[in-house]
């Protein structure tokens, strides 16, 4: 329960986290007789699109000054400073990403983004026809970086926080595009709650109730049954769009800058929707097709001990473990962070081993979390490192089953992304541990389930086919 500061320093001693941005709305709908949510979010627009031709293209000038109804100042002089660092985005120097939070599943959001699709949502919702929902919040950056952005980076990267708890400074992990994970998160979420709440108008409820319930930070549950939420973006999003409409949707966004003067007219028509077509390809690979992976960095690794052993790829086998220790399952970021760092001290500390022996580990929270990844030899399956993957699932699976979605993550999601980006083979086959190591890993429970996956093989034709 962290206060928001009083001091003139104050944004010196507030994380930049989804939570600390909650808090900063609900000071801001405190204030005066209480501004409406879209007076809240236009107010913010203000600062993190001021002068911006798109945006007021679609959805006018914001207010000039941030004030409530009242004439109140909208918010604190003295929040100003950190208001501007959380939803004004920038890449400072070739790595540093400004104008983005941490939200409590582990994922980095771009608000500007998410302040768009909202704004949009809401004088939808006001009775007020308002186009430009998927053009403001996402289709927008993703045009400009297939236009200007190197070939080897059109999208991302990730990155990584400073500290997870008290998260200050966020690097990315390579060369930035002009579509950052960070702001297609935002973006996809900013299209999720426009759609929302263009459907649902507010009425008494605040728009930090609406951020809470989302972001996972609310005991009632999300606002829309269990599937509105955070973690569930990439599900949804893809719900809504495919490959061939968000290629529409990206053509229209740079028509609607070239009319501006915001964007050069290349007068290559054919030329540009192949670049379009494209870019929307590794998109829809990268973001909808791919699960995603919090990476090393993020859950607190150790350096690796040594150096690693590079596999010779692709590599034609799945092996399912369970972890059985820890023996529940990880429901949060929070928690299942803490279990990868256990996992990995064991793995280095007790068995001596170089690093975490898995590839992949799946939580119960909607997310996989990278042990030693696509590229590089485990010691999860002894004999067998070399020629496959381990996967495993936390928790002790011998009565019970994983969470459903971390199953389809592992089965659909996880395998059919390194089937394409070819690090397995199309006809790769899954197995339990206990199928080539006497062991009754990966739980009885859960080796029933797999016998009933696709691409399974039987005791008899692993032992054949190793």
């Amino acid at each position: 329960n962290m206060p928001i500061c009083l001091q003139s320093t104050c944004s010196m001693y507030l994380p930049l986290s989804m939570e600390s941005f909650i808090k900063v709305v609900q000071r801001i709908e405190g204030r005066g007789l209480g501004p409406s949510p879209l007076t809240v979010v236009r107010s913010l627009r203000g600062v993190a699109y001021e002068g911006d031709a798109f945006v007021e293209h679609f959805l006018g000038d914001p207010d000039p000054f941030p004030s409530g109804e009242n004439e109140a100042p909208m918010w604190d002089p003295t929040l100003s400073e950190f208001i501007h660092l959380m939803v004004r985005h920038r890449i400072v120097g070739q790595a540093r990403e400004e104008g983005v939070v941490l939200g409590s599943d582990g994922t980095t959001v771009a608000l500007g983004s998410l302040l768009l699709g909202i704004e949009a949502g809401l004088v939808a919702g006001a009775g007020e026809s308002v186009s430009g929902l998927y053009s403001l919040t996402i289709a927008r950056n993703l045009g400009l970086s297939f236009l200007h952005s190197q070939d080897s980076q059109i999208l991302g990267p990730d990155g990584c926080w400073d500290n997870v708890t008290f998260p200050r400074v966020f690097t990315l992990s390579g060369p930035p595009s002009l579509a950052t994970d960070a702001l297609v998160n935002g973006g996809m979420d900013g299209v999720l709650l426009g759609k929302y709440l263009s459907t649902h108008p507010l009425h008494a409820l605040q728009l930090s109730t609406v951020l809470r319930d989302y972001y996972g930070l609310h005991p009632g549950g999300p606002p829309e049954g269990p599937h509105l939420i955070s973690f569930q973006r990439r599900d949804n999003f893809r719900r809504l769009v495919n490959g061939s409409v968000l290629q529409e949707l990206v053509l229209g966004s740079l028509a609607t800058l070239q009319r501006l003067g915001e964007a050069e007219d290349t007068g290559q028509a054919a030329a540009l929707e192949d670049v379009v077509k494209g870019g929307v390809q590794k998109f829809v690979h990268r973001y909808l097709e791919c699960p995603v992976i919090i990476p090393r960095c993020q859950w607190g690794a150790r350096p690796y001990r040594g150096s690693p052993t590079q596999l010779s790829l692709p590599l034609a086998f799945m092996y399912i473990h369970h972890t059985h220790t820890p023996r529940q399952p990880c429901l949060s970021f929070r928690q299942c962070t803490a279990d990868m760092r256990a996992m990995q001290r064991f793995h280095q500390d007790v068995r001596r081993w170089d690093d975490i022996g898995y590839s992949f580990v799946a939580g119960s929270d909607g997310y996989i979390y990278e042990g030693r990844g696509w590229q590089w030899r485990g010691a999860h399956t002894r004999g067998h490192n070399t020629r496959g993957y381990g996967i495993a699932f936390v928790g002790d699976y011998t009565a019970t089953l994983p969470a459903r979605r971390s199953l389809e993550l592992v089965r659909e999601s996880l395998a059919s992304c390194g089937v394409m980006a070819g690090w397995l083979t199309g006809n790769f086959t899954w197995h339990g541990h206990r199928q080539l190591v006497n062991t009754s890993c990966p739980g009885g429970a859960l080796y029933l389930e797999i016998e009933s996956w696709k691409q399974f093989r039987s005791r008899d034709q692993a032992a054949r086919h190793h």
